[in-house]
Formats: structure tokens, C-alpha cells, sequence
């Protein structure tokens, strides 16, 4: 059979849109540069050997996608290439749904919905999607198949075990493969690691303590670090200026570099242990302070 030359259907695009990682970070003293992970390429399914024919497969998928990231398009794609000629249609779950079942999301809904228009694999945004598909969700949509990675779903609805449960038994089920490594939960646990330095950052841009819900003692503390981490930093770096200029006398007088070095290094490392001893002592005060002053406020 000869192959027509057809047009692909019109991707659905919502007129009404609203809506117009830095390295590891754990502490403030250090910043640790982790080799970055690669991901080969996922597999698509293979397509199912059919003729190209006018009407698309109807494929639907569906999940939260907060915070959406790499993983989640690229289950996306695998989605889309389930057939030569596919519509994908995606769903997302309101937060009404979402924080009944699942929880708290970083994202609004209408955020996460406008993320996913903007995804280069969907054709069609479902907003205020269900929990649990049922037939005349599949109806209503016309959908041919739905796709997800296989492992079951709880479903904390209490509507079964797994929440494709019924689309499975009907046999229009399509599975998909996760991404290893990235994860929404994973995302959220990188910025807790760096809260510090998330914090500390955005105070230098702007923010009031306030806006982070940050208290007043906490703010003190995080500068006060800081300062002593910029310090540290203007130290090592007047060190080395002084291990070059030392390296010149050395030279000079005919002394071995080495013993200018150790001498170097001794006067250097007595000086930042007690600057920094006197630090938190001076820190500590003023913390002990500031909690009496709190206390005979509020008492």
C-alpha cells in the first residue's frame, strides 16, 4: 500500500494561558562540584506495526508534574511515539485533588498546567484531571490508550490497588519507562541540602527574612557565617599572594622555599584559629543576649 502524504491534526494549544539547578550546595564554607550524571538516551517503545491512517491513536497520560523537569518529558516522549501517528492528550490533577491525595505541590495548578503546554511532545492540556480513570473519562476524551510506567500506583482514593488498575484490565494499557535520578522529591531534597545558601542568596537579592520565613535570630546566624566564610575566602587568597612573594625572597636570600612555606603556614593557621575562636565567642554572647532580650519581651 502506497503511503499518503497526510497532515498531522492541529495541536490544541489553551488561548486563555495566564502565565507568561546550580551546583550542590552543602554548607555555606564549601561548595561541592559533583561530576555531572549523563542520561542515554530512553528507549521508546516500539511502534506497533500499522499504516499510517488519517485518524490518530488518542494516547492519554496523566500525573501532577510538579516542579516538571527532564524525567517527566521524557516519559512524554516515549508516550507520544507509541505510534507512527499519535494525539497525546495529558492530564493534571487540580490541587484539590492533589493535596487530598497526594499533598502539599510547590507548584499552583495553573502553573503545572502551563508547564505542560509548553512541552514539545503534548498536543492537548487536560485540566482538573481525575484521580482514577474510569469509562466515561475515556469516552468523554475518546481516548484509544493510556500510558504510564507500569509499577502500581497506590491509590489512596481507597477506589482499588492501583489506580490503572481498570485500564489495564481493559487491556489500554501502554507502558513507559522512568528516568533514574530525577524526580520532583529528588529536586525538592537538593534545595533542602543548600537551604543555607538558598537563603543566604536570596536575602542578598532582596528578600526580607519575612518573605523566606526566616526568624530574626536565624537571619543573624546565616550572616554572621557568611562573613566569616568571606573572610576565610580574602585569608586563602592573601596567602597565596604572600606563598608567591615568599617564594621571590626565598630566592633572594637563598633560603629553601619550603621552610618560608611552613613558616608561612604556621602564622597564618595560629591567626584564623583565633580570629575565629573570638568569632563565635562574640556570637555566642550576642545570641544569649538576644534570646533574654526576647524572653523578658514576652514574658
Amino acid at each position: 500500500m502506497v503511503r499518503r502524504n497526510l497532515k498531522r491534526p492541529a495541536i490544541k494549544r489553551n488561548a486563555s494561558s495566564q502565565l507568561d539547578q546550580e551546583p550542590l550546595q552543602h554548607s555555606c564554607a564549601e561548595t561541592v562540584y559533583e561530576p555531572p550524571v549523563r542520561f542515554e538516551p530512553h528507549p521508546s517503545p516500539d511502534p506497533v506495526k500499522s499504516e499510517w491512517t488519517e485518524k490518530p491513536v488518542r494516547v492519554y497520560a496523566d500525573g501532577i508534574y510538579d516542579l516538571f523537569h527532564f524525567g517527566h518529558a521524557r516519559s512524554l516522549e516515549q508516550a507520544k511515539k507509541l505510534f507512527p501517528n499519535t494525539y497525546l492528550l495529558v492530564g493534571c490533577c487540580n490541587d484539590e485533588v492533589t493535596h487530598r491525595y497526594k499533598g502539599k505541590t510547590v507548584m499552583t495548578e495553573a502553573e503545572r498546567y502551563e508547564s505542560l503546554r509548553h512541552c514539545r511532545w503534548v498536543d492537548e492540556v487536560v485540566p482538573d484531571a481525575p484521580w482514577v480513570i474510569n469509562q466515561e473519562f475515556i469516552d468523554k476524551h475518546h481516548i484509544d490508550y493510556v500510558a504510564h510506567d507500569a509499577l502500581p500506583y497506590a491509590d489512596t482514593s481507597g477506589a482499588g490497588k492501583d489506580v490503572y488498575e481498570f485500564v489495564k484490565s481493559a487491556g489500554k494499557f501502554k507502558e513507559t519507562k522512568r528516568t533514574n535520578g530525577i524526580s520532583t522529591s529528588d529536586v525538592i531534597m537538593r534545595i533542602l541540602k543548600g537551604y543555607n545558601d538558598y537563603v543566604m542568596r536570596n536575602l542578598d537579592r532582596g528578600y526580607t527574612r519575612k518573605d523566606l520565613g526566616v526568624s530574626y535570630v536565624k537571619e543573624k546566624q546565616l550572616r554572621v557565617n557568611m562573613g566569616i566564610t568571606k573572610l576565610r575566602q580574602k585569608v586563602k587568597e592573601q596567602q597565596e599572594k604572600m606563598g608567591k612573594k615568599l617564594h621571590n625572597v626565598a630566592k633572594t636570600v637563598g633560603m629553601h622555599h619550603s621552610e618560608w612555606v611552613e613558616n608561612a603556614d604556621r602564622w597564618v593557621v595560629g591567626f584564623l584559629e583565633t580570629f575565629e575562636e573570638g568569632c563565635h565567642m562574640m556570637m555566642v554572647k550576642f545570641l544569649l543576649k538576644l534570646d533574654h532580650h526576647f524572653y523578658l519581651a514576652y514574658t
